[in-house]
């Protein structure tokens, strides 16, 4: 079943991939929006009713796959109608023991609500504060401050989903392990207590797409094996300022 779901995902990720974020018709929109001087006048700009709705079983766009869920996002970049009302949302699908891994988002702080499962999840809100661990069985719901490191596990053996709402049209999302070892090598190894070189290539190399496969006990609990491999097309792009060192092979 497992492995089922997973190659399912890798193809669901392949083709989300693929698809734009912004288009530019829809970039056009979005600054007319933005200069409308009036809330009426952003309703005229949107002239069709159809565009005040957007259905998360059919994005146009906001999509995120690894191979354990996706999650799917409504901001100021995919629903315009947003645009103004300082508001957004993300829909998470999660498979059996699928985590929406560890994130911030640097603009908005978030309210997310268990639909349909008990999720485990975990925050930090910055130096000094304690962690926060909070089971949410169905129709819980728990608050992710702006800017706090925060997670979502399905800690259930069927599919899951959460809706997160957002006090912002454009909150961002910080992927901390896949941002962390975008960062120069020798910074990162020097940050981890003096890593070599291939020893943070190795760990980046490890790091899954979001959303991914969660922790062994999960999985054994509920019969499923982690696959071989996860999806790894979410790393921070290397340029001049953190590329691979000299002569390293890869």
């Amino acid at each position: 079943m497992f492995s089922k779901f997973f190659a399912t995902f890798v193809v669901l990720s392949t083709v989300m991939h693929s698809i734009p974020v912004l288009s530019t018709p829809l970039s056009d929109e979005v600054a007319e929006l933005r200069l409308d001087p009036t809330a009426v006048d952003r309703v005229n700009t949107l002239s069709s009713d159809s565009q005040f709705v957007f259905n998360f079983l059919n994005p146009p766009a906001g999509v995120v796959t690894g191979a354990a869920g996706h999650t799917v996002t409504a901001t100021s970049g995919t629903f315009p109608a947003v645009v103004g009302n300082g508001i957004a949302m993300t829909i998470g699908f999660l498979g059996p023991c699928g985590i929406n891994t560890p994130h911030t988002h640097p603009r908005a702080t978030e309210i997310n609500y268990s639909v349909n499962g008990t999720l485990r999840a975990g925050l930090l809100t910055e130096n000094g504060a304690r962690f926060v661990m909070n089971e949410l069985p169905p129709g819980s719901m728990t608050v992710f401050p702006q800017g706090a490191v925060h997670f979502e596990m399905n800690d259930g053996c069927e599919p899951a989903m959460f809706v997160a709402g957002f006090n912002s049209e454009d909150p961002g999302v910080l992927s901390v392990a896949q941002r962390f070892f975008g960062l120069p090598i020798d910074i990162i190894g020097a940050t981890m207590g003096g890593l070599g070189v291939k020893e943070v290539e190795g760990l980046e190399a490890m790091i899954p797409d979001n959303v991914a496969v969660g922790t062994d006990a999960c999985l054994k609990r509920c019969g499923l094996h982690r696959p071989p491999a996860q999806p790894t097309a979410q790393h921070q792009p290397r340029g001049s300022g953190n590329a691979f060192p000299t002569g390293t092979v890869y």
